[in-house]
């Protein structure tokens, strides 16, 4: 079957041919539709050969959308043909975290191996993809797959960041999100979607900025060295209740800093080096700072529904396999509307 892998260190993912998988027991093979580019990827892709550490080859793509192709021994509750979505955080299906659905959160996933795809184990950037577990699908349905597949990570991960923050997000308050590209957007709408706060987005870019109007935004802020006063000034002199910082860079996180309300959360997505500092004298009182990651499976089924009411859309770019180089490069020059996404 084709692959899109990445096989050397700081070379372009490259399309070749590998084996297709077979399910082994309690595994689930599917016929891939449709995987989601995403800046992990690139972010992985860039590390220097001391701090790789997913292997090589790896086969790309974390955000995956399929059709159930073969079950392996002792899978029950699916059928052939099944239209699904991947959750792709894995852990170990039994730790506490894992007990709630939570197994981004796994206690034994890095001491057991256990690796998402596209992130240390096969990703979904194939013809087929194996997954390990039948609890790592959710039905789909009726979707479209392709516009579809981001919300497994662009729509779960700005959501898991925005619901830990909701008694924050009351009437009145207001939130503000950094970087309305391929998370950003997504976080703009769900925001507007579960909340009645004010939101104000910040870029660089100015067509994201009217990207940010079109999916919702009641305000969008340039970024620059005036951010931080226009967003004082927007918020009458006090602050946002929640930032929520898709970039992580040094700029950004102080930005936020910067920005927040006495009681408020600077919540950084991005993966980006950038730190808040937390302390008695550095940040308003009440104050705090944490850094979610991905969302748990339970999450994954709201935001299906979210989109489902079309309450969220995902703006998305079709690439095939053979273009998936091309995708990569788009995402790293920042000329991609929303999100990319390989189709087979």
């Amino acid at each position: 079957m084709k692959a899109l892998q990445y096989r050397t260190i700081g070379s372009a993912p490259e399309l070749v041919d590998i084996p297709m998988p077979s399910p082994g027991p309690g595994e689930v093979l599917l016929r891939v539709t449709a995987a989601g580019v995403c800046h992990s990827d690139s972010f992985i892709m860039g590390l220097p050969e001391d701090q790789y550490v997913y292997g090589l080859p790896l086969t790309l793509g974390h955000e995956g959308a399929g059709t159930v192709e073969a079950l392996g021994a002792g899978v029950t509750g699916l059928d052939i043909g099944d239209a699904v979505l991947v959750y792709g955080p894995w852990g170990c299906g039994r730790c506490y975290p894992c007990s709630k659905g939570e197994e981004n959160y796994c206690e034994n996933a890095a001491a057991r191996g256990i690796k998402p795809p596209g992130l240390g184990a096969p990703g979904a950037m194939a013809e087929y993809l194996l997954v390990d577990d039948a609890r790592h699908l959710v039905p789909l349905e009726d979707l479209d797959p392709v516009v579809s597949v981001p919300l497994t990570d662009a729509g779960l991960t700005p959501y898991h960041a925005i619901k830990k923050s909701l008694p924050k997000l009351v009437p009145g308050s207001t939130a503000v999100v950094i970087g309305v590209g391929g998370l950003g957007h997504v976080a703009v709408q769900i925001l507007r979607a579960i909340t009645s706060c004010t939101v104000i987005a910040v870029d660089a870019a100015a067509d994201k900025l009217a990207h940010a109007r079109d999916v919702g935004a009641h305000h969008t802020v340039p970024s620059g060295p005036d951010a931080a006063e226009q967003i004082r000034t927007l918020t009458g002199g006090r602050g946002a209740d929640a930032v929520f910082d898709f970039v992580g860079i040094a700029p950004t996180t102080e930005l936020g800093s910067r920005t927040i309300a006495v009681g408020g959360d600077v919540v950084i997505v991005g993966v980006g080096p950038g730190t808040v500092a937390v302390g008695f004298f550095s940040t308003p009182w009440e104050s705090s700072a944490r850094a979610p990651y991905w969302g748990s499976r339970s999450e994954l089924i709201e935001v299906i529904e979210l989109a489902r009411s079309g309450r969220i859309t995902v703006d998305v770019e079709r690439f095939s396999l053979e273009q998936g180089p091309e995708a990569y490069r788009r995402l790293h020059d920042g000329t991609l509307r929303g999100r990319a996404v390989i189709v087979p």
